[in-house]
C-alpha cells in the first residue's frame, strides 16, 4: 500500500536559481536547473553531507558532518507576496534570500507536511524536510540592495519562509513546470502539542 498520496494541488515553477559558491547567500536565476542526488548541479548548498548549523543544534555539535536535507530553498509566490507588504518593499528578489526555487499554487506552503514530494514531469522527485526559518543573513542582502529593510525580513517572513528539501529522483526543473504534490498517508500525530511543550 503506498504510503504517499497524489493531492490534486499543483505548484508552478515561477523562478529558478543557484548560490555560486563564490556569492554568499545571493542565488544567480536560472531558466533551468539540473538537479542530481547531490541536489542542484553547481549549488553550493549541493551534497550528500553538510555541516550541521543553528537548526539542527539541539542534536549535533555546531560544524558535525551529517546528511544534507538541505540541498534546497523553497518559497511560495504567494507568501512572498505577504512579506513584501510587511516588509513595506515593493519586490522581493528571491536571489536575495538564497532562494533555489519559487512556486506558486500551493496554499499554506510553508507549512505542508514534512516528507511530502513535488514531482516534476520528467519524474524528478523533491523531498520536503520541513519549514525553513527565517535568519538574519538573508537581511544584508536585502540592504545590499534596499538600504534599511533588510532588518524588516526576519519579523515579516516568520511562518512564511518556505521549506528546505532534497532530491530523491534526479531531472530537470524548467521555470513553467507544474509539480505536484504527494503527501503522507498518515495521521497527525496526536501528541504533537503535548511534545512542542
Amino acid at each position: 500500500m503506498p504510503a504517499l498520496k497524489p493531492t490534486v494541488y499543483y505548484a508552478r515553477v515561477t523562478w529558478l536559481g543557484v548560490v555560486p559558491a563564490e556569492s554568499g547567500l545571493r542565488a544567480v536565476p536560472c531558466d533551468t536547473l539540473v538537479v542530481d542526488f547531490d541536489g542542484p548541479v553547481g549549488e553550493s548548498h549541493s551534497g550528500r553531507t553538510r555541516r550541521s548549523c543553528s537548526r539542527v543544534s539541539a542534536q549535533h555539535a555546531n560544524g558535525t558532518d551529517i546528511a544534507n536535507v538541505r540541498q534546497m530553498s523553497i518559497l511560495s509566490a504567494e507568501e512572498m507576496a505577504l512579506i513584501e507588504t510587511k516588509m513595506g518593499i515593493e519586490a522581493l528578489d528571491p536571489g536575495w534570500l538564497g532562494a533555489t526555487m519559487v512556486i506558486e499554487g500551493i496554499p499554506d506552503f510553508s507549512h505542508v507536511p514534512p516528507s511530502s514530494r513535488l514531482q516534476g514531469p520528467d519524474g524528478v522527485t523533491i523531498v520536503i524536510d520541513m519549514e525553513n526559518r527565517p535568519c538574519h543573513l538573508p537581511s544584508r542582502e536585502i540592504d545590499k540592495a534596499r538600504e534599511g529593510f533588510g532588518s524588516r525580513f526576519k519579523v515579516a517572513a516568520q511562518m512564511r519562509r518556505g521549506v528546505t528539501a532534497w532530491i530523491e529522483r534526479p531531472g530537470q526543473l524548467s521555470v513553467g513546470d507544474k509539480l505536484r504534490l504527494h503527501i503522507p498517508d498518515q495521521p497527525v500525530w496526536s501528541h504533537l502539542d503535548a511534545a512542542r511543550q
